[in-house]
């Protein structure tokens, strides 16, 4: 039959052109209909052109439309119903899943040996146009230990009106009549793919087809078929090239050989092949998928064992008119390993039930994931790298990046064919995975016994025992994600948070190293579930990096009100589970850290260090080396180790001198006789003002505080200035200059305190009792005859003998009446405690009015105030002051 025209209709498909294989970039996934403009028809046509083609309504040559009112659509529309055919007059096509353009492929196959029997090329024309199918359904009835049963439902007839030639169109009219109807014999066709070699992917037993050949006739076509894979390699080769996005364009042929008859005449054996040609637009990708419902808990397994179960609920809308079951499957969870020679590593086991799949509805899938342990190449770094193959994945998905996981087929024994477990066992399909941002992940951060300590004066600059540092058990609250439900336990944690104040870097906090913690679920009504994960730091160093930020953190926590600071990080955490202890690395985490100011509201004098005691350890002709025992009032919850401190300490913007201390221990509340040592030295650090300075600062704290100046000149005491300041400089810290320099910004301005007990009260800010045996001059007593006086002095130094050099002393009755003078130039020695001077000699003022009062005290006493000029020597040192002293009590005596 080889000169018929049946011959001449079905020649073989080697002599069709080969269409060039394209590796596109896009991507497998169920068929779902898609929308395109039709090519023009063709008005000649191979064995390789379908019939199904793919144009838009044809009319016939005369213009004139079917006047059966069949739809004229494209014949690779799909539709749900009958009803649909209406709807297919919209000029458009639709993508195809294989399974259906296979079915398709299949009535085609039938049609042309239909139509193609004996007739002449005419018919055969005929033929080639006028062929419609319009399928209805297509489902999978079942899986089978073989293949699936498929069926397929449509509707079968010759549209003469799309026939563009009328003598064509009459023959064709008239041959098909005469035949009326023909029949085909069960047979197999082969599915193959040209491109992968030929490879036979799949077979689909045909059984016995009848169509009318009656022009406008519709037969309904239902046909139940057996499709059974093909060479299993051959599919995963197909299967991988879809799944990398490497299938650009394919062609699948389908080859049968097909016994025809019609009536009760045998038309012989007729040798099929038939090419559908798929673009990228027609290969069905990765359906889109939402998760409905995760729930992650722990399992129990035999044996005591645990592990971990994620609970998945999975939709995704299926778009396409086809209806099935699928079996319960079991995949493998595969993560990217680090080298090729071993790409993947198994993560977890899955698997699902039976998934029901209905025409355009969303198809619901039930899963569940378990891992028991996670093996130890998961945990390694790779080599080269400070990550493992667990950190690249976790990292990526808590940070909201799209990271990728691979699934595998696995062995279901009992619930799954045994070849569709060896089909899915040969595909490794990457799927991507949505990351997901942790969000505000701290809800509440507090620290709990801060210990502050200052850098080691020893340690090399830019080393970590060179920065502040922080002592504390620190307590964050962390939110965990609603479907967590397993108990969770974080062992060590580290991290090098910015702490930032107002949105600017103050500095780091190093916790680069790991740090001892635990953990505690915290389950509240109306919040969502959190972790309580408890830590404590030793000695960590605070990097500052900005001083002008540090610098008003310490401003507003000296003066101002209560502040936050704004921790951000990047945590690393090690956790333990049922699978075991593994780290994740890098979660992103901020929250604020309430820094409370001083009790006192800023007012430093409420908490004045009062000097307990005072001794002089070394002296030159201009400096004087002080050690004091201070207690001071930490009004602070916060304690602080100082191994050593350097402050520069002045008058007037001049720096008299340097305080300084090493190994202080400062706690909460009182601590006593905190030793520091002062150097004072105003030439030293100032030069001529530094003396000058230095002079009247001690003099206006000797009349003010020991001389009761106050009622001798009420208004010029107004003008006296004893605030001393205390500033920072780039030696405070000798091994962080930067850090001293940093707190140089601001000074910490003080009242002078007074020696020995506290500050009177008749001036505010001064306290103390307002003895009269705290003044310098205790009493005196005047002889009138010898013209002398005799004086009690209080020394306020309690270890070191002072000797005042010089004396000019003018005293006064009244405050303004001169009762006479003195001048003495003999060293005078004053001891520790109460010491009597010798008699000085008086030049008195006999015309006054104040020498008149103290000769009429004669037997009694009066009160006297002065005015001098004291030459005081101690040691080496020598220095000049001027004095006032009012309400002396003074004895007259002859």
């Amino acid at each position: 039959m080889s000169g018929s025209p049946i011959s001449s209709l079905l020649r073989h498909d080697d002599d069709n052109p080969q269409p060039s294989r394209s590796r596109g970039a896009g991507t497998i996934r169920s068929a779902r209909p898609g929308k395109g403009k039709s090519p023009p028809r063709s008005t000649t046509s191979d064995e390789s052109t379908p019939l199904l083609s793919r144009v838009d309504d044809a009319t016939s040559n005369d213009g004139s439309h079917d006047e059966q009112g069949y739809s004229s659509t494209t014949a690779r529309s799909i539709t749900s119903s009958p009803g649909a055919r209406n709807k297919s007059q919209k000029a458009s096509r639709w993508r195809w899943p294989i399974i259906s353009a296979l079915s398709t492929l299949l009535v085609v196959v039938i049609a042309i040996l239909c139509l193609g029997f004996a007739t002449p090329a005419a018919v055969q024309e005929y033929a080639q146009q006028a062929a419609v199918f319009e399928p209805l359904d297509l489902s999978v009835e079942t899986f089978t230990k073989s293949g699936v049963e498929a069926r397929v439902k449509g509707n079968f007839r010759l549209d003469s009106s799309r026939v563009a030639k009328k003598s064509v169109r009459d023959l064709g009219r008239f041959g098909t009549w005469i035949a009326a109807a023909i029949e085909t014999k069960p047979t197999v066709m082969e599915i193959s793919f040209p491109e992968y070699g030929n490879i036979v992917v799949g077979t689909v037993e045909i059984p016995r087809v009848v169509l009318s050949t009656i022009d406008g006739r519709v037969t309904h076509v239902d046909l139940l078929t057996e499709v059974k894979p093909g060479q299993i390699d051959g599919i995963r080769r197909v299967a991988m090239d879809w799944a990398e996005g490497r299938l650009g364009q394919v062609r699948i042929q389908g080859k049968a050989d097909i016994g025809l008859l019609s009536g009760i005449f045998s038309l012989g054996t007729q040798r099929l092949s038939h090419t559908l040609t798929l673009q990228n637009s027609d290969i069905p990708s990765m359906p889109k998928y939402e998760i409905d419902k995760i729930n992650v808990h722990e399992i129990d397994f035999p044996r005591n064992e645990k592990g971990m179960s994620a609970d998945l609920t999975l939709s995704a809308f299926n778009e396409h008119p086809i209806t099935f079951a699928v079996p319960p499957l079991a995949f493998d969870i595969l993560i990217a390993g680090c080298s090729e020679d071993e790409p993947f590593i198994k993560l977890a086991n899955a698997t699902t039930n039976q998934i029901e799949v209905m025409p355009k509805r969303d198809v619901c899938v039930d899963a569940q994931g378990v891992v028991r342990q996670l093996s130890q190449t998961l945990l390694d770094h790779c080599p080269g790298s400070k990550v493992s193959p667990l950190d690249t994945l976790l990292g990526g998905y808590i940070h909201g990046d799209a990271t990728t996981v691979f699934v595998r087929g696995a062995d279901l024994p009992g619930k799954t064919p045994a070849w569709v477990s060896q089909l899915t066992k040969s595909v490794t399909v990457p799927v991507p995975l949505s990351g997901r941002s942790m969000g505000k992940l701290v809800r509440n951060f507090s620290m709990e016994d801060v210990h502050l300590g200052m850098p080691n004066p020893l340690a090399n600059p830019d080393s970590r025992a060179a920065q502040p540092s922080v002592s504390a058990t620190v307590n964050v609250l962390v939110n965990l994600p609603e479907e967590m439900n397993f108990p969770i336990h974080v062992t060590r944690v580290r991290s090098k948070p910015d702490v930032l104040y107002k949105g600017r870097k103050l500095g780091v906090l190093d916790l680069d190293n790991w740090h001892a913690a635990e953990s505690k679920r915290v389950d509240a009504k109306d919040e969502k579930p959190g972790l309580l994960i408890r830590t404590s730091l030793k000695n960590t160093p605070i990097w500052i990096t900005d001083r002008d930020v540090f610098s008003r953190v310490i401003q507003n926590m000296l003066f101002g009100g209560e502040l936050q600071l704004d921790v951000e990080a990047a945590v690393d955490i090690e956790v333990k589970t049922a699978i075991g202890k593994f780290v994740i690395r890098d979660i992103p985490a901020a929250g604020q850290v309430p820094v409370k100011p001083l009790p006192s509201g800023g007012d430093l004098r409420a908490n004045l260090p009062r000097v307990g005691d005072l001794n002089i350890l070394d002296t030159t002709s201009t400096s004087l080396l002080l050690e004091i025992k201070a207690n001071v009032t930490n009004p602070t919850n916060y304690s602080a180790s100082i191994p050593y401190v350097n402050v520069e300490v002045g008058c007037n913007d001049t720096v008299l001198g340097q305080a300084y201390g090493e190994n202080i221990e400062i706690a909460p509340g009182t601590n006593d006789n905190l030793a520091l040592r002062v150097n004072w030295s105003p030439r030293k650090f100032s030069g001529g003002n530094g003396i000058t300075q230095g002079r009247e600062l001690l003099s206006q704290y000797l009349s003010s505080e020991y001389g009761n100046a106050s009622l001798m000149c009420p208004a010029n005491i107004q003008d006296f200035n004893t605030t001393l300041f205390f500033r920072t400089h780039n030696g405070t810290f000798p091994s962080n200059p930067r850090l001293g320099g940093a707190l140089s910004d601001f000074q910490i301005d003080v009242e002078t305190p007074r020696l020995g007990s506290p500050s009177k009260p008749d001036r505010p800010g001064h306290g103390g009792n307002g003895n009269d045996h705290s003044h310098f001059v205790q009493d005196a007593i005047m002889h009138l005859l010898s013209s002398t006086a005799t004086f009690r002095l209080r020394s306020p130094l309690q270890h070191t003998m002072v000797f005042v050099t010089h004396l000019n002393v003018t005293a006064f009755y009244n405050h303004t009446e001169p009762v006479g003078q003195i001048l003495y130039d003999l060293p005078i020695a004053v001891s520790p405690g109460l010491t009597e001077t010798p008699r000085l000699p008086v030049d008195w003022t006999l015309d006054s009015v104040g020498y008149g009062a103290v000769r009429d005290a004669l037997g009694g006493s009066l009160k006297l105030d002065s005015s001098a000029q004291v030459g005081l020597a101690i040691g080496e040192f020598n220095t000049r002051v001027w004095y006032i002293g009012g309400g002396i009590g003074a004895r007259v005596q002859l």
